[in-house]
């Protein structure tokens, strides 16, 4: 399930990128969900472990993916870690989703993400609350951010 946390939260990852600079390993790239996620978000064709083809920058390494790629793949591949999801745009969020059906994560938000229309099953931290929908979300969300 994803559950998420509202607001300042001092153990949370606050720079995700710098994370995945430092501590991404090759098969992180390779992984199936990461190619799709590469995909969906940033729009590039992962060829291999350290080259990615992307239409605006032509071949990239890994370190030069977009912040929200970054983060997905730190929250998937480090699922015991807390990270500051408002890297991501809402461009992410589906993967959220997708993520948090797959396995337990938790991420800190600092912004109200947009979920989409869709009903989704989500734990907010700040209240214990299960919400399904971003008309439950929001009026939640919106007392612990600005």
């Amino acid at each position: 399930m994803l559950s998420i946390y509202y607001g300042d939260m001092p153990e949370a990852i606050y720079n995700p990128a710098r994370f995945f600079k430092n501590s991404y390993k090759d098969d992180w790239i390779t992984d199936e969900l990461s190619k799709q996620m590469i995909k969906d978000v940033d729009k590039s064709e992962v060829i291999g472990a350290r080259v990615i083809d992307s239409p605006v920058l032509g071949g990239i390494s890994p370190r030069e993916l977009s912040g929200g790629v970054k983060t997905l793949i730190d929250i998937y591949k480090c699922p015991d870690k807390v990270f500051n999801a408002s890297a991501c745009g809402d461009n992410c969020a589906k993967w959220l989703i997708v993520l948090g059906n797959r396995m337990d994560i938790t991420i800190n938000l600092r912004h109200i993400m947009d979920f989409g229309e869709e009903s989704f099953t989500i734990k907010i931290l700040n209240t214990g609350q299960t919400v399904n929908s971003m008309d439950e979300m929001i009026p939640v969300a919106g007392m612990f951010v600005r």
